[in-house]
């Protein structure tokens, strides 16, 4: 007689959309296998940011990363994880030319890396390619307030929403990537009552970034969040300071190939 044991589940879209208002969504960046299958144990879904390219290639922004590099990153998530939803950031220039290039860049994102959603960023100016996408299968997470694609426009990285003036295209932003079918937007760099007011008035779950914890959910950058960036934002807290651990290990390590302090060849494989 043959047992089958319970295969774990993805979380799917239909999930996280139905999280609005209730438990908190938990989120974070991982852009490789190892860390991944470690995160994947606590997070709701995972997003392969385009931060990557700062993060992992030394970029100074998100600008200059390409398909194939998200692409190649996102195989590695989707490798190493089993139960977290695998969110792929578009990058620069694949989606905002028009509605078909961005399903055709879309499309290829996700079938090639297993993934269960993209995420592109833009308001208002993007609900028609977001409509054009999930009307054609594929689920879209929005992203508004500070685009850090965008960031050469806005001038730098730049907290957004400080005059209240600019608060009602904010909120229409949010409003018309619910409208078009996303099923999460995430509010980045946002003065927390904006991204409070946003997240009552839509009907969709709201992922924060720098923004209110009054959102629907929240998402770091690992990095960020366990040490290991430099220049840590603000408003992130800490957790762990994996950096001066790696530093502090690797010091060990160059001391001890220096003294040849290794162990005995019947030792090494043990």
């Amino acid at each position: 007689m043959s047992t089958q044991t319970d295969k774990v589940r993805r979380v799917t879209v239909p999930q996280i959309r139905a999280r609005k208002r209730g438990e908190p969504i938990v989120s974070l960046t991982s852009y490789h296998a190892h860390t991944a299958a470690i995160v994947d144990a606590h997070a709701d879904f995972i997003l392969v940011g385009d931060s990557l390219g700062m993060v992992m290639h030394g970029m100074e922004s998100t600008v200059s990363v390409s398909l194939d590099l998200m692409i190649t990153h996102g195989k590695a998530v989707v490798r190493g994880t089993k139960q977290a939803l695998v969110v792929v950031d578009m990058p620069f220039g694949t989606y905002e030319e028009s509605p078909g290039i961005a399903f055709r860049n879309a499309a290829t994102i996700m079938k090639e890396t297993g993934c269960g959603a993209v995420k592109l960023e833009g308001g208002a100016r993007m609900a028609e390619t977001i409509r054009f996408l999930t009307e054609r299968g594929i689920p879209v997470m929005a992203h508004i307030g500070l685009t850090p694609q965008s960031s050469h426009i806005m001038g730098g990285f730049k907290t957004q929403g400080r005059d209240a003036e600019s608060w009602a295209g904010h909120i229409a932003d949010a409003e018309a990537v619910a409208e078009a079918g996303a099923f999460a937007v995430v509010l980045e760099g946002m003065v927390e009552p904006l991204a409070a007011k946003i997240t009552e008035k839509v009907d969709i779950p709201t992922i924060g970034i720098g923004a209110s914890a009054e959102c629907d959910g929240q998402i770091l950058v690992l990095e960020d969040m366990l040490g290991m960036n430099p220049w840590t934002p603000k408003f992130v807290r800490v957790y762990a300071e994996i950096g001066p651990l790696i530093g502090q290990a690797v010091e060990r390590y160059a001391a001890d190939v220096k003294s040849r302090a290794f162990p005995g060849e019947d030792e090494t494989y043990s």
